[in-house]
């Protein structure tokens, strides 16, 4: 089963992955009244399970709740790659420094899970995978002994986070993993997991 990005992120914050405060609206109605209790600029995104919705038209930011109704009426029922949009979301926009690439999925092969990260992170991810392979780091994960801080910490220094941001990855890479596990998931991934400007 696949989860629409509003559910996922209803999941993360539940295991304490820190998400940007937001909400759902079927409606330019309801979008403006989401808008207007974030206050300021917002994110509206086309919630449709397909990848690719910001080269679609389907994610816009809108300075304010007027804006953020006009952005929802033009994304509510437009179509992206067959798929009708019927939700949009509504994220309070925040200012960001970098973008990340985090997930989880089953190796096959190793007959592990396998965590993976890159610094090429808002894009889509198997865009990366062909094109340069060698910006994605991974990191197996021992089914038994779990997700190591040690893992954790070869990824920040291979992906070039700042020191002072590896507490706080290895917390979001734990949290993630705990996802992962108690989901019975096949992928459980954060793109983009954003750091924000100081």
């Amino acid at each position: 089963m696949k989860l629409h990005e509003y559910q996922s992120k209803r999941l993360f914050s539940e295991y304490g992955i820190p998400i940007p405060r937001g909400d759902v609206a079927f409606t330019a109605a309801e979008a403006v009244n989401i808008a207007s209790k974030l206050g300021g600029s917002v994110v509206v995104k086309a919630q449709v399970l397909i990848g690719g919705r910001g080269k679609a038209g389907g994610v816009k930011i809108a300075e304010d709740k007027a804006a953020a109704g006009r952005c929802a009426e033009k994304i509510l029922g437009m179509e992206i790659s067959g798929l009708p949009v019927r939700k949009v979301l509504i994220d309070e926009a925040v200012d960001i420094d970098t973008e990340i690439y985090l997930g989880i999925t089953n190796d096959r092969i190793a007959k592990c899970p396998v965590i993976m990260a890159s610094a090429a992170g808002g894009i889509d991810i198997e865009e990366v995978a062909v094109d340069a392979p060698e910006k994605i780091v991974k990191e197996h994960i021992h089914p038994f002994l779990g997700l190591k801080n040690y893992q954790t910490r070869n990824m920040a220094v291979a992906i070039k986070l700042p020191e002072r941001l590896w507490k706080q990855f290895d917390d979001i890479c734990q949290s993630l993993h705990n996802v992962y596990t108690t989901s019975d998931a096949t992928l459980a991934e954060i793109n983009p997991l954003v750091v924000t400007k100081v």
